[in-house]
């Protein structure tokens, strides 16, 4: 039988970003996807016009009853109306499974360009990093997390509250290179920058990677490995902008 595991995400219709990405992702993994919906926004690939939020009360009746029928120790969350309300949401799923561990991808902006947040205050950061398993920010997202001289220093400190996978596709050069920092120590996972790598929804494919591996069991370092790897299939799979998803069986 295939672990499961759950991602807490926006609905994004063309597919390449959100839930849909995330239980593409996890299937191809051969792990279970669940999905609970916390927005329903209105984009494609490269256009953002408006989103409607999913209330907080329907998002716990929709994971309420997939706790109820499935044992689910694994979690992703992504996108949330409101950054504050992820303590209680936190809280939340630890009355539903005190061991589970829960990975936070914190979607601030759309690769199509729409704001969904600014920063929140440095102690909220701390205060959910300590009921993290992961934290995946990408480096113009750790800045808003965390002000530092470079998203590097950012990583770093808030390693010491949660692990921290510093994505790597901002960056500029023939590499494209995640940094996993656990207490200040980064780890390096690289790989060839691709001339047409770019893909909507990269960052939410990488997480849910991550995640899939977790749930079968791997540790953390070889989770990010893998899942670095995963990532790059999908960005090599065509030139477009919207990657295709493999499964090994």
């Amino acid at each position: 039988m295939r672990p499961y595991a759950l991602s807490i995400a926006g609905f994004d219709p063309s597919g390449g970003a959100g839930l849909l990405a995330d239980c593409k992702t996890l299937e191809a993994n051969e792990v279970y996807g669940l999905g609970v919906c916390t927005a329903l926004t209105m984009q494609n690939d490269v256009q953002f016009e408006r989103v409607s939020w999913v209330s907080a009360a329907d998002m716990q009746d929709q994971a309420r009853l997939l706790f109820a029928q499935f044992p689910i120790d694994y979690v992703k969350i992504g996108l949330l109306e409101s950054i504050a309300q992820l303590p209680e949401l936190l809280g939340w799923l630890r009355s539903q499974n005190p061991q589970v561990r829960i990975v936070w991808d914190p979607v601030l902006k759309a690769s199509a360009g729409y704001e969904f947040h600014a920063g929140p205050p440095p102690e909220l950061v701390a205060a959910v990093g300590s009921s993290l398993a992961l934290l995946t920010p990408n480096r113009p997202e750790m800045l808003r997390l965390w002000p530092a001289a470079s998203a590097e220093e950012a990583a770093a400190a808030v390693s010491a509250f949660c692990p921290v996978l510093l994505k790597g596709g901002h960056d500029e050069g023939a590499s494209a290179t995640d940094i996993l920092y656990q207490n200040g120590e980064p780890r390096l996972f690289s790989a060839p920058r691709l001339p047409h790598g770019e893909k909507h929804g990269s960052g939410c494919v990488l997480s849910a990677a991550v995640l899939a591996q977790l749930a079968r069991g791997a540790s953390l370092e070889e989770a990010c490995r893998a899942g670095k790897a995963y990532t790059t299939t999908v960005l090599a799979s065509n030139p477009t902008l919207l990657g295709y998803h493999f499964t090994s069986l």
